[in-house]
């Protein structure tokens, strides 16, 4: 057996000063303009106001697909793709924007749309509850985790889940 040679070279990570443009420092010396930051939160806070209706758009897309499922039950599948895309794209999107429950309930039917599901009526109607949690959310501006109203519709929302599932 010939003898193998490895070497290791360590390569200096120069990522904090690219991105900063400073010289290297330490850990506890990084700080952020506070000027740049109440910008950015400005600009958050006012996305946010526009937050329902943008999302609006979005459910109105989820309730369009949902339409066709009912009307070509042939073409399903490929409305579950859509739908599935259109959930993953609002997934992230509600908590940033303070509607932590819009995001709930997108990743609910962001993982019921996936590829394993089947395409019953019974999951279709699923699909609906979902769509008609956010509708409920963004119409009464329910923010946050939604406290008492938030548990409501989320146990609403399973228990509808659950009836559909007999």
């Amino acid at each position: 057996m010939s003898k193998v040679s490895v070497r290791y070279y360590r390569i200096k990570n120069k990522l904090r000063e690219k991105t900063l443009g400073l010289a290297p420092m330490n850990d506890d010396e990084i700080s952020f303009d506070e000027g740049l930051m109440e910008k950015a939160m400005a600009a958050l806070n006012e996305m946010s106001e526009d937050y329902p209706d943008w999302v609006s758009s979005l459910i109105d897309q989820l309730a369009d697909v949902h339409r066709r499922c009912v009307d070509t039950p042939e073409q399903r599948y490929q409305h579950f793709e859509q739908l599935h895309a259109i959930a993953h794209d609002m997934r992230g999107q509600g908590g940033t924007f303070g509607y932590q429950l819009i995001s709930d309930f997108s990743d609910g039917l962001y993982d019921f749309t996936g590829t394993s599901t089947a395409t019953s009526d019974r999951n279709v109607e699923i699909i609906k509850t979902h769509i008609d949690a956010m509708r409920v959310v963004i119409k009464d501006r329910v923010s946050g985790d939604g406290g008492d109203i938030g548990k409501q519709l989320k146990l609403g929302l399973e228990a509808a889940i659950k009836k559909h599932n007999k």
